[in-house]
């Protein structure tokens, strides 16, 4: 695995910031690390990187544990914390140029242009990092990050203040990582976790209240499946309340229902049946599941 994390624990006084969480991430995974605002993401991305010590429990990068080689992990992490700390007085390729000085990096001019390019850097390359705009400093971030090409990225909110154009271009970037590395990323937009993960992982109060495929948290809780049917005619609301098991139905334009069930299965089975007997045309029939807000909102709330 390239990341583990084993019965992590974080005290800061009498709270438990990090309350005994466990999790791995393998190679080609990109997975969403979501929670509330102080629920523990930051500080778990920090121990994991080795910027901050834990109270207890262990973290490894690439089978190597953070607290006995912190240097080592470090070499194998791009690391985009959330407060992006940059020398602003600093033009962006001399900032990239001592961050590859850093690392080490062999031919770190063509590395420079490489992820210069790749993060949409292009156009504000000859400027210092101090005139750029919230989202452009977000990109120098994620440059600096990638510079060495490590096996691993922690992106710790990495789409903050972009605009929406910027935030799909970075997340191009972030589902091309994913595929050779490791990427462990949080994030407050959910529709971008959506877009980007397989896989969540999601905190509250310090303690790990989910961690699975994003699919199978919206399938869940089973009282909340939508089924949606749009019908040729114009139909009386009255004939679907003869469908047993439905427990809510939405009225939606143009003769649709959105039709809230525990047995999805069975009442489109009895859509059908209705159909035939009132000779109906359907023009359209499909599940809904819940949305990763709703998700979210449940198991943190």
């Amino acid at each position: 695995m390239s990341i583990e994390v084993r019965n992590l624990l974080k005290i800061y006084g009498e709270q438990k910031a990090v309350n005994d969480i466990s999790f791995k991430v393998g190679k080609g995974e990109i997975v969403g690390f979501l929670g509330p605002n102080g629920a523990g993401k930051s500080t778990t991305m920090k121990i994991i990187t080795g910027y901050l010590p834990q109270t207890g429990g262990e973290a490894f990068v690439s089978g190597i544990n953070v607290n006995e080689n912190p240097l080592a992990v470090k070499e194998k992490i791009g690391y985009l914390p959330e407060a992006n700390a940059l020398y602003y007085e600093m033009y962006i390729r001399e900032y990239l140029a001592f961050v590859a000085s850093v690392h080490k990096v062999k031919d770190a001019k063509s590395k420079i242009d490489e992820v210069i390019t790749l993060t949409g850097l292009t156009v504000e390359s000859k400027k210092r990092i101090g005139q750029l705009s919230k989202g452009y400093k977000q990109r120098v971030g994620l440059a600096a990050a990638l510079i060495h090409d490590p096996e691993v990225l922690v992106l710790d909110e990495p789409t903050s203040g972009l605009d929406p154009n910027q935030i799909v271009e970075i997340r191009d970037v972030i589902k091309n990582q994913g595929k050779n590395k490791t990427v462990l990323f949080s994030s407050h937009i959910l529709q971008e976790v959506e877009a980007i993960c397989d896989r969540v992982i999601i905190i509250n109060k310090g303690g790990l209240v989910a961690d699975d495929k994003l699919s199978n948290l919206q399938q869940r809780n089973k009282d909340k499946h939508v089924v949606v049917v749009q019908f040729q005619e114009v139909v009386n609301r009255r004939l679907l309340d003869t469908l047993s098991e439905v427990t809510l139905i939405e009225d939606v334009p143009i003769s649709t229902f959105k039709l809230h069930t525990a047995n999805p299965e069975s009442v489109r089975k009895q859509i059908f049946e209705l159909a035939l007997q009132h000779n109906l045309n359907i023009v359209s029939l499909q599940s809904e599941n819940q949305s990763l807000e709703e998700v979210f909102r449940s198991l943190t709330n």
